[in-house]
């Protein structure tokens, strides 16, 4: 437990006090910006033949002969049957019909199992 004498105040301005929190400074790489990613890679055999050590060249290359760069390619939209209008109104007609039989009374007969038993 901290007792008041523990606790220690500074004064931002005339009448504002704020008490002294230990301030941590975020932990940071020495490297100068460590959040560059280099251009700079292994060479690498691209399909007209030549060896690349520059990303940027690698992958334009590939572009310029039509080729797709495995995890960039943009896939197509995903559509479903489900959603065209003709399917929507079909399913709404479909389930008012039974709505509707249900309300009348009209139940589906259970199937026996097999031996008669229920």
């Amino acid at each position: 437990m901290t007792s008041s004498a523990d606790i220690e105040l500074i004064e931002i301005e005339p009448g504002l006090w704020v008490v002294k929190r230990l301030h941590l400074t975020p932990a940071r790489s020495d490297l100068p910006l460590p959040y560059v990613i280099s251009d700079i890679m292994e060479p690498t055999e691209q399909v007209d033949g030549k060896f690349y050590t520059s990303k940027r060249q690698f992958r334009a290359v590939g572009k310029a002969l039509g080729l797709t760069e495995v995890g960039n390619e943009k896939p197509k939209p995903k559509w479903r049957s489900t959603d065209l209008s003709e399917v929507k109104t079909a399913r709404r007609r479909s389930i008012s019909k039974a709505v509707e039989r249900y309300a009348a009374g009209h139940r589906s007969k259970s199937k026996e199992i097999v031996g008669g038993e229920r």
